[in-house]
């Protein structure tokens, strides 16, 4: 990776959605990859911060990296696997997380994903979230809509459009995505000072998709993350006509951060006038 990034080119929205079938190609490409592993034979190693690593996540980055690497080499990738340089990060680049819910992958359950975002200028503009095992890819262009697509043995089978919802009135359950394998405490807290909550138990950045279809009002998150875990996700929730904000409703932004590349804490959020009220309540 260039680690000299100001110079970057800044991809536009016209731009981004002509990226967007090339992109969804190496998204499918890299699910269909890791669905061919064999998750009762494969090495699970351990990375620094304890998380899990196998040969799935390194199939599925190589496949992308290497994609990228032909479709568009003049812009930067930074990938979960390969973190090689630091912000800040000018122009455009893309966020990758190859195997996004590792654990889940591991453990032999559905909810994982292959997360792409192309930022441009610290905000997301194209997020693609991929869920192999489910058969199901959300994607959008943050001012151009977003889609919710499904695929079989490789190919994309249909599209349709989505849309956040409004959320419920006073009273009325509204449901909130929560990770299955990582919780805490302040979340937890967060959900139980707003009584009404219908719990959703998902893994990996499907929970980012459900907020985008429809099927749920909110995802919050008020522990670290990295920003490979996140941007395709802001990007398909924004395309959809959500928002995804910090803890105080102030926007993200990403590639700039002092820490390295560190989401403290965000809030997805399917109906951004619903924002400024569950976070004052």
């Amino acid at each position: 990776m260039n680690e000299a990034c100001s110079s970057a080119p800044a991809i536009d929205r016209d731009t981004a959605a002509t990226l967007a079938e090339p992109l969804t190609d190496l998204v499918v490409r890299a699910g269909v990859a890791i669905l061919s592993i064999n998750r009762l034979a494969m090495t699970v190693e351990g990375k620094v911060d304890g998380s899990p690593l196998t040969e799935a996540d390194l199939a599925a980055d190589r496949i992308i990296s290497e994609g990228l690497a032909r479709l568009i080499p003049e812009v930067p990738v930074l990938s979960e696997e390969r973190v090689l340089a630091k912000p800040p990060y000018g122009g455009s680049f893309f966020l990758v997380d190859p195997l996004d819910g590792t654990k889940e992958f591991v453990a032999g359950r559905s909810e994982f994903t292959v997360n792409l975002a192309l930022v441009t200028n610290g905000s997301p503009v194209l997020g693609i979230i991929g869920a192999p095992a489910l058969g199901l890819i959300w994607r959008g262009v943050v001012g151009r809509g977003a889609e919710r697509l499904t695929t079989a043995k490789g190919a994309v089978r249909t599209a349709e459009p989505i849309r956040t919802r409004p959320l419920p009135r006073r009273g009325e359950p509204w449901i909130v995505a929560v990770s299955r394998s990582h919780g805490d405490a302040k979340t937890d807290a967060f959900i139980a000072d707003r009584p009404g909550a219908i719990r959703q138990m998902l893994g990996s950045a499907v929970k980012f998709g459900r907020v985008a279809e429809g099927g749920a009002d909110i995802y919050p998150r008020l522990a670290p993350t990295c920003e490979w875990d996140v941007a395709a996700g802001h990007a398909v929730v924004s395309a959809a006509g959500g928002k995804v904000t910090d803890a105080q409703g102030a926007d993200l932004r990403f590639g700039e951060g002092p820490a390295g590349f560190i989401v403290p804490q965000f809030i997805a959020w399917g109906d951004p006038s619903a924002a400024g009220d569950l976070i004052n309540k």
